[in-house]
């Protein structure tokens, strides 16, 4: 069928929700990768309920036309990006709490409501959604648990993994699943929630999904500034925290580069050059215990340190650390990575980046999420596409990254920037038994066509 006949009949069924619009298109080609697609899309199909998703589903399937699930466009490895021949179906626009139960500590949304705004209206019932990526603000909860997401608050609140009961999710063929439970334990069949979460798309479009909250947490909270001469002394510093058995419920370090660009884009002061900066936050019933001793460690390990209990002097220092992606990008392009390592191996990871620095004549500013070991170095460079020379730098950093126990990825998903990579991790052998599993759920293979699961010989 030709592009004109199912734009015909997606219009025919769906009226004035299909967009053509140039800005439309080329708004769904990228993300906040940096990374575009190699041309605009058919259409971008803007749902407004289950039914439109089902019936734009339906249409995809019977015609064979790829369908890429958007939502805010906040993805960093391009796996929401769409381009010629397929339809960007949108579901930004179904943001609706459908349900709030305090006494069963669950929440019921669409899945285009943004990660702030769903805590905003929880926390009138004095509850919250633990994941906190840095991009709440502006990535919604869908887009949360299609790239499996983290954040700040991760090491000791958990992630989307953690925080999601069940979904709703349409197929490739317009059928609709109820997956998952609402009660505090189901292990009825096998998880095909947790197969969903991390996804990225490919398995089916997730419209609903039924979240696991937490109480606000009361008492105070302490937060920590430390500075130390140099990211590999702080790296060990935060390992030092880990090992000692504390558990705060932030820790963030800023490498040298990084934290000098944050300086510059807020107009702050310069920092001390080679400096790195940890951030910690401690909070609940033992905020104050836990941040003497967190402070005890960190000096001991040569920390220059300051703690506070003011709330908003604490929210300014976390401010810095969530302006690291506004930062880079006013180097210049961005490819931003991320990777993780076992806790212990923080220092180890550093020390292999700054080699690989050395030997590629880079600056690769790096922020991690010290608390679980999730590194975000940076490849900044001039231009639209990623350079040769870039690619070798990360090859080789990803491979670090595996060589000390870690993974390709730990919050941003596999995308487009990484699928060459996945079966050097996953094995030859677990990576096909991956595809064969997207083809029970999707056997046209129309979801999201050429992403995770590409051959691995296309970056």
């Amino acid at each position: 069928m030709s592009d004109r006949e199912v734009l015909a009949r997606l219009r025919a069924e769906l009226g004035d929700a299909l967009d053509t619009t140039d800005a439309s298109l080329e708004a769904a080609r990228a993300d906040k990768s940096g990374h575009a697609s190699i041309g605009r899309p058919l259409a971008v199909m803007h749902a407004r309920s289950v039914e439109d998703v089902q019936a734009t589903l339906r249409i995809a399937s019977a015609t064979g036309t790829p369908v890429v699930t958007r939502g805010a466009g906040t993805g960093l490895a391009g796996g929401a990006n769409a381009g010629p021949g397929e339809i960007a179906l949108s579901v930004r626009a179904m943001d609706r709490i459908l349900e709030v139960r305090p006494d069963d500590l669950l929440a019921v949304v669409e899945p285009g409501i943004l990660n702030a705004d769903l805590n905003r209206a929880l926390a009138e019932h004095g509850l919250w959604w633990a994941p906190d990526p840095a991009s709440r603000d502006i990535s919604t909860v869908g887009g949360n648990i299609a790239t499996g997401a983290g954040g700040l608050l991760c090491a000791k609140y958990g992630v989307v993994r953690d925080a999601v009961l069940g979904v709703d999710l349409v197929l490739a063929d317009g059928r609709l699943l109820h997956l998952g439970h609402r009660t505090v334990k189901g292990v009825t069949g096998l998880d095909l929630t947790s197969l969903v979460i991390g996804s990225e798309g490919i398995l089916g479009v997730v419209v609903a999904a039924t979240l696991k909250l937490r109480r606000l947490v009361p008492g105070e909270v302490c937060t920590i500034a430390a500075t130390f001469t140099d990211v590999g002394t702080a790296a060990s510093a935060c390992s030092a925290v880990t090992a000692a058995g504390l558990q705060p419920a932030i820790m963030e370090l800023l490498d040298a580069a990084a934290l000098t660009a944050i300086h510059e884009l807020l107009g702050l002061a310069a920092p001390t050059p080679g400096a790195a900066h940890v951030t910690i936050q401690t909070d609940g019933a033992a905020a104050a215990a836990d941040a003497a001793a967190i402070t005890a460690v960190l000096e001991a390990a040569g920390g220059t340190v300051a703690l506070s209990t003011d709330r908003e002097e604490g929210e300014r220092l976390l401010a810095i650390r969530r302006s690291v992606h506004p930062a880079m990008a006013s180097l210049g392009t961005t490819l931003i990575e991320d990777v993780s390592v076992p806790r212990s191996q923080l220092a180890t990871m550093f020390a292999r980046i700054a080699d690989i620095e050395r030997r590629y004549g880079l600056v690769i500013p790096t922020v991690a999420h010290a608390g679980d070991g999730n590194l975000h170095p940076n490849f900044i460079f001039d231009g639209p596409d990623v350079p040769a020379e870039i690619w070798e730098a990360a090859d080789e950093l990803f491979r670090a990254a595996l060589d000390l126990g870690g993974t390709l990825t730990g919050e941003h998903g596999i995308g487009v920037l990484k699928r060459r990579w996945l079966a050097d991790e996953l094995g030859d052998d677990q990576w096909e038994l991956q595809r064969q599993i997207a083809r029970v759920f999707d056997p046209g293979g129309i979801l999201n066509p050429g992403k995770v699961f590409a051959p691995r010989a296309t970056p």
